[in-house]
């Protein structure tokens, strides 16, 4: 019996969903296929890979999760700029083949390699030379090159011990290597999003460099328009966040979303399906996907 006939919908805080995940369509380290295979022997039984603004590894996925027995959600997590801080917008359930979304990831695709060479003159000023082209050794899609790529290489070179520590030192706002960048705004992420049947969700808030007064304001203006759900339990919050955002889940009116923010099994805190479950009281994302699957 596949997991995805063995899952009980009349409890889903019990579900074993990962939604948030990256290939090497982007910036991880594993192909969509070996990413199901690892998300299947942990148990998941809703997977969804959520690429940065790219859906190009989503056919792929879907066939390995097929194969695997597990129930596959499209998805994609679109860069946006909002009050001059880049946040990532998760959307779910997209319609991926021809769609509003696909047509809009095209811009925001666009000046990534005008933007990384400009980071990587920045580095030369500070002695670090030719990172461009050593973070093209790790980009599985040139279209996609970013921080995590030049990181990459620059923990390859031994100027750095891992990842963390090149985000501490470099490619960050104030630190050699960062360019800012003008992505999508908050409004065109939810509507290409809306407009391709899927669902919007805040990824990781407490990533974000924004006061309790700008988060309020952020999500005021998510929900107007449209979002839906919010990341709760994800890799990149600590357990304190995980009560911090089930609470602003509740108070909102948006759902909870669960997914690890894997990247590779050397770079990633979380291993994908090994999360802890949401917080009781707050109302999962999938809690009404049974219909669509059952």
């Amino acid at each position: 019996m596949s997991k995805a006939a063995q899952i009980n919908w009349s409890d889903p805080h019990l579900i074993n969903a990962d939604l948030h995940c990256h290939s090497t369509t982007s910036d991880g380290t594993l192909t969509p296929e070996e990413l199901a295979e690892r998300a299947a022997a942990n148990g998941v039984q809703i997977w969804s890979l959520t690429d940065h603004d790219e859906v190009g590894g989503l056919a792929r996925a879907s066939k390995a999760a097929a194969e695997h027995g597990m129930i596959f959600i499209p998805g994609v997590e679109i860069s946006v700029t909002w009050s001059a801080v880049t946040l990532h917008i998760v959307g779910l359930n997209v319609d991926y083949v021809n769609s509003p979304l696909e047509n809009g990831l095209v811009s925001v695709r666009n000046g990534r390699t005008e933007r990384a060479m400009e980071m990587s003159r920045q580095l030369e000023r500070v002695g670090i030379d030719g990172v461009y082209e050593g973070a093209l050794k790790f980009v599985g899609n040139p279209n996609l090159i970013s921080r995590t790529h030049f990181a990459r290489c620059l923990v390859e070179r031994g100027v750095c011990k891992d990842i963390r520590e090149v985000f501490e030192r470099f490619l960050t706002p104030g630190k050699p290597g960062y360019v800012p960048h003008e992505w999508a705004s908050l409004k065109q992420a939810v509507q290409w999003i809306l407009d391709s049947n899927g669902q919007a969700v805040i990824a990781h808030p407490g990533r974000y460099d924004l006061n309790p007064m700008q988060m309020d304001e952020l999500v005021t203006q998510f929900v107007k328009l449209g979002g839906e759900g919010i990341e709760v339990v994800t890799g990149s919050h600590t357990t304190d966040q995980y009560a911090t955002y089930a609470r602003k889940s509740v108070r909102s009116g948006l759902k909870a979303s669960r997914g690890s923010d894997f990247h590779g099994p050397t770079e990633s805190r979380v291993n994908l399906g090994e999360l802890p479950r949401l917080p009781d009281g707050c109302v999962p994302i999938w809690d009404n996907w049974g219909k669509l699957f059952s």
